[in-house]
């Protein structure tokens, strides 16, 4: 069974510290939410999961063994990272750019085979962007190319798979449609953990959230517990409206709060 964990995790830039003592899980099938305002963490700790920022203390683990000691061609068969605002440098095409997830599970030498091909269609398939085949991966808009970048992910068919707001600069449609893809994941048996700053998309689709703020994690449960009131207004400074739409509660951020949570 493959977890990736963190155990007393702190990271340091500088005199600055982006974590503080953060301890954090994913397995098999979990979906979680990792949220916060801006400066929280979130990135640093997605970062430091996925073995590419060094702790300044504490550890990372992956199936009981150190992060740092995983071979990399073993760690990337295992994580697949979707950053930030990811952009491709070279003018190769789009299924090029999504072949070059499948590199972890090719040997030394070989090309992709047929099997390969297979799966960089059905994720460019998933993703809506097997239309874009054959166009240079940087002539795409900001939306094609989010997508583009989370096929390229996919096509490693990672047991875990770290997102840092993979449905920033999407339509409405196909911020749906990415969610729907990840927490598909995470029913097919992946660990999926995104980071979202979208609560209404957070507390739909992930089944457990982790609250950072200021480089600890200040709560972590359901999205009921975590997106409660007192939460939103201690850590957003936010008020949200509540609702129901087919038996599932839903809410929006509605307005800010004071910073004496008036």
């Amino acid at each position: 069974m493959t977890r990736l964990a963190a155990q007393n995790l702190s990271v340091t830039f500088g005199s600055q510290r982006a974590l503080s003592d953060v301890s954090f899980s994913v397995g098999p099938g979990e979906f979680i939410g990792l949220i916060g305002p801006n400066g929280a963490g979130k990135t640093t700790l997605l970062r430091a999961l996925a073995g590419l920022l060094r702790p300044s203390s504490g550890t990372v683990t992956l199936g009981g063994h150190g992060l740092e000691q995983t071979p990399h061609k073993e760690r990337a068969r295992h994580i697949g990272y979707l950053p930030q605002g990811g952009k491709s440098q070279w003018a190769i095409s789009v299924e090029e750019l999504v072949m070059m997830g499948r590199i972890p599970h090719l040997g030394k030498f070989a090309g992709p085979g047929a099997a390969d091909r297979d799966v960089v269609a059905r994720v460019m398939a998933a993703t809506d962007v097997a239309h874009l085949a054959f166009r240079p991966a940087t002539e795409l808009s900001g939306g094609e190319e989010a997508r583009v970048l989370l096929a390229r992910a996919l096509a490693g068919e990672p047991a875990l798979l770290l997102a840092d707001e993979p449905v920033a600069g999407l339509d409405p449609y196909h911020r749906l449609e990415v969610m729907e893809r990840l927490a598909g994941l995470a029913a097919d048996g992946a660990g999926v953990v995104v980071v979202l700053h979208d609560l209404t998309l957070a507390g739909r689709f992930c089944e457990r959230l982790v609250l950072l703020d200021k480089g600890r994690v200040a709560f972590e449960g359901d999205a009921n517990e975590v997106l409660s009131d007192e939460q939103l207004a201690s850590v957003y400074q936010v008020r949200a409206v509540r609702g129901t739409y087919r038996r599932q509660p839903y809410l929006v951020p509605w307005e800010r709060l004071t910073r004496k949570g008036n």
